[in-house]
């Protein structure tokens, strides 16, 4: 299948040779397993250097990024991180990417096929291994194509203030299996699977994740311990500054329904700031299924920046909605406008009224999280009908439109709300409902009720067009579990947790959402 679509791209240059397996010092003498896919030809072709715990692990990585990119004339480095794939040392998250990068371009250098020109790309954590480097680019680095990028690990574990579960769970079983085997990586996925649904439902969750590996994970104990920015474990972690300041052409690839969708959108905005060359790709993705979706985009995308050109506008997103590809000169658009929705009963509306809503939320039947921002390729958009069921769901919703509306740039909702829990959560979801009564997320976004004032709760970016007749919805709940930890309704912390407490939260009409209009 894979074979089938990304043969879509451009035609193979060269046949390929790989050698698997070189060893390649470290920074304090670690040995770094690395696979060099080289195409057949006696020119002299630049390299690119791909880093990151998995990707030697076989399927699909060897293919996508040590064959095909070798095949356009590229010598491919692909080497495991330290404590992975068989390479020495103890793997450490986040930690030892910059200097290992660093001792891997030092023997690059000291290769006979390298000219002097250095690229990197690929995604998520191959993503981050880049951005770690930037801290001292080196000299030979000419250009960078980032992909669904993890920028902050912070952020991506504790997005809106409460711990991103699934997240963590589904990214550990694809940087902790300590191997360089396809089959161990699929008996991890498949252990986790089976035991999955009777995790969720045990408690304390420092004791009940580690049923789906083969014992501790220590990052992801130390992640899930440490609720703020400033705690140790996060040191150093952020990569946002090095890379908005990164000296060298980069281009960024994110979906709509990625992890990390506002961080990469963020240095997109920094770099151009700054003046530096940089253009951003956005698709109908989730972190999981782009590749297997629109690989012949990210390739197109990668291939263009590794050859020096630039695209004509620097940014290419697609429109929800009208199923279209739209270049622009900038994101977000200048053309957009804010425009104000007010709670009503069941209803938005463009004049505040009086009133309020409630909604009782139980830990013990949290509310799921459906659709959006999910490691599952199957998730995204979907169907919202068995969520908007729920008798913990509050939906509130346009009369139909007469016009199209397009949506484009960050939404956002403002809540007047209070909870009887000792510290609530809202997560606030953006939708569109057809004339046949279909509903489907757009954007969506959790945070922490605030103890006084309005709670804010950001929902990500989107472009959307929103059809006449359609109409727009606004769902509001207290959670959205796995995607974020539930919330236990006691204020404990929530890797030791035990008490489960119901709570309910009352949100007054005066609450507004607003959409950036084109």
């Amino acid at each position: 299948m894979m074979r089938r679509r990304t043969r879509k791209g451009p035609a193979a240059r060269y046949d390929v040779r790989w050698a698997p397996a070189r060893p390649v010092p470290g920074a304090d003498g670690t040995t770094l397993l690395t696979d060099h896919y080289a195409p057949v030809t006696t020119e002299p072709v630049p390299t690119i250097l791909i880093r990151a715990p998995y990707i030697r692990g076989g399927f699909p990585w060897n293919w996508l990024f040590g064959v095909l990119f070798a095949e356009q004339g590229y010598h491919v480095l692909m080497q495991s991180s330290r404590g992975t794939g068989g390479s020495t040392g103890e793997f450490d998250a986040w930690s030892n990417e910059g200097r290992d990068g660093q001792a891997a371009v030092e023997w690059i250098r000291e290769q006979e096929f390298f000219t002097g020109d250095l690229f990197t790309v690929g995604g998520s954590y191959m993503a981050y291994s880049q951005l770690a480097l930037a801290h001292a680019p080196p000299p030979e680095w000419r250009a960078a194509v980032m992909q669904i990028a993890v920028v902050d690990p912070y952020r991506f574990y504790w997005a809106g203030g409460r711990f991103a579960l699934e997240r963590a769970l589904v990214g550990g079983v694809a940087m902790y299996p300590q191997s360089n085997s396809f089959g161990a990586n699929l008996r991890a996925v498949v252990r986790m699977q089976l035991r999955l649904g009777r995790m969720l439902r045990r408690v304390p969750l420092i004791d009940a994740y580690r049923s789906l590996f083969t014992g501790p994970r220590p990052a992801i104990e130390a992640a899930m311990t440490s609720p703020s920015a400033g705690d140790p474990f996060w040191a150093g972690t952020d990569t946002g500054p090095a890379g908005a300041t990164l000296p060298i052409p980069v281009s960024l690839s994110t979906g709509w329904h990625d992890l990390g969708t506002d961080q990469v959108i963020e240095l997109y905005q920094a770099r151009r700031a700054a003046g530096l060359e940089t253009d951003l790709l956005i698709g109908p993705w989730t972190h999981t299924n782009g590749y297997e979706r629109d690989w012949e985009a990210f390739m197109t995308q990668a291939l263009r920046r590794m050859r020096g050109d630039s695209p004509e506008l620097p940014v290419r997103v697609h429109v929800g909605g009208a199923d279209e590809w739209r270049d622009l000169p900038d994101w977000p658009p200048a053309s957009i406008r804010p425009r104000r929705l007010h709670l009503g009963p069941d209803s938005l509306t463009e004049i505040p009224g009086p009133g309020y809503s409630i909604f009782r939320y139980d830990p013990e039947d949290p509310t799921p999280s459906i659709g959006g921002a999910l490691q599952s390729s199957t998730q995204g958009t979907r169907d919202m009908a068995a969520l908007e069921r729920r008798g913990d769901v509050l939906v509130f919703t346009s009369p139909p439109l007469a016009g199209a509306v397009e949506v484009m740039g960050p939404v956002h909702a403002s809540f007047d709300a209070t909870t009887s829990a000792a510290g609530g959560d809202l997560f606030a979801r953006l939708c569109d409902v057809d004339p046949a009564g279909k509903s489907i997320n757009i954007c969506d976004g959790l945070t922490r009720i605030a103890a006084h004032g309005p709670t804010v709760v950001a929902m990500g970016s989107t472009a959307h067009r929103f059809r006449a007749g359609h109409r727009i919805r606004l769902l509001v709940a207290g959670g959205a579990y796995p995607r974020w930890m539930r919330n236990y309704g006691t204020g404990e912390p929530i890797a030791t947790a035990t008490r489960l407490v119901a709570t309910e939260t009352t949100v007054r009409h005066t609450s507004v959402l607003e959409i950036p209009v084109v």
